[in-house]
């Protein structure tokens, strides 16, 4: 079976990518090409792809990663129906309650207790204050 996927070439830190037709059996890297169909530059986000070649190993049953699937609804490509879609996944967050914005800040706690805190330290301060201008 034949995948259409992206082939990292260019130096560290500045990725490139071939877009080609490989043996799916195979790892992208393995360099066992059957075919160049274009190329991909993330940093300018430059596309050149030889759309007439991509139809036809479309229609001959290649299937494209994920990935290329995004850069050829880019280019408004069609794809055929028996294309496997990328399913839109959300990430799933293990413990929100550690999250900043499900946390109550000090200052609002400090402002709902307050009322009570100073009824609390003037009825207790009061006596004692009372206490020592008698003593």
């Amino acid at each position: 079976m034949l995948s259409i996927r992206m082939q990292r070439t260019g130096r560290k830190a500045d990725p490139m990518f071939r877009i080609v037709v490989q043996d799916s059996r195979r790892t992208s890297t393995s360099g066992n090409v059957i075919a160049f169909l274009g190329n991909y530059n993330p940093h300018t986000k430059e596309l050149v792809l030889n759309k007439d070649k991509i139809k036809v190993y479309l229609n001959n049953g290649a299937q494209p990663s994920s990935r290329v699937i995004g850069l050829l609804n880019q280019q408004k490509i069609t794809l055929p129906t028996w294309v496997k879609k990328p399913i839109k996944q959300i990430a799933k967050i293990k413990s929100p309650e550690k999250l900043r914005r499900n946390k109550t800040t000090a200052v609002e706690v400090s402002e709902d207790l307050k009322p009570d805190i100073e009824e609390e330290v003037l009825s207790e301060s009061v006596p004692e204050a009372v206490e020592a201008k008698e003593a």
